[in-house]
């Protein structure tokens, strides 16, 4: 019996096919990296941050203690700061504003060391509370 034409299309898909596979092998062989030198895999950057092949003219010693990993380290700020009671109540709470940030600080007298009033200048340390910052250890300043 004398095949179709679809089978002896797909028989010729499947030859070439088996061509391709062989072509792409070869050139796999032929351009293969291994047994090259080190020398040939080194890849260097340059001063610019680019990579390059050759290597740089000069060379410039690191000192490794200079090298940051991580985030940036967050500078110590001084714990007690220092404002002026603008806000008192009867109640016994108030607001202080801060000198450096002119941020209001709640505190309430129960933090206070003696007693205060509208328009002291104090020193206090902040306290993370649930509804923002509160001061605490508060002191007259004289």
């Amino acid at each position: 019996m004398a095949d179709s034409f679809s089978k002896k299309e797909n028989f010729k898909k499947k030859i070439q096919k088996q061509k391709e596979k062989a072509l792409k092998r070869e050139e796999r062989k032929t351009n293969n990296n291994k047994g090259k030198g080190l020398d040939d895999m080194l890849v260097y950057v340059d001063e610019f941050g680019r990579l390059t092949s050759t290597p740089p003219e000069s060379r410039q010693e690191v000192n490794l203690d200079d090298i940051q990993l991580g985030a940036a380290p967050i500078p110590v700020e001084d714990v007690r700061k220092t404002g002026i009671i603008t806000f008192f109540s009867e109640k016994g709470y108030g607001f202080i504003t801060e000198d450096q940030t002119k941020e209001n600080v709640f505190f309430h007298t129960n933090n206070c060391k003696e007693p205060v009033k509208k328009g002291n200048k104090v020193s206090f340390e902040k306290e993370k509370s649930p509804k923002g910052f509160s001061a605490i250890d508060i002191e007259i300043v004289k």
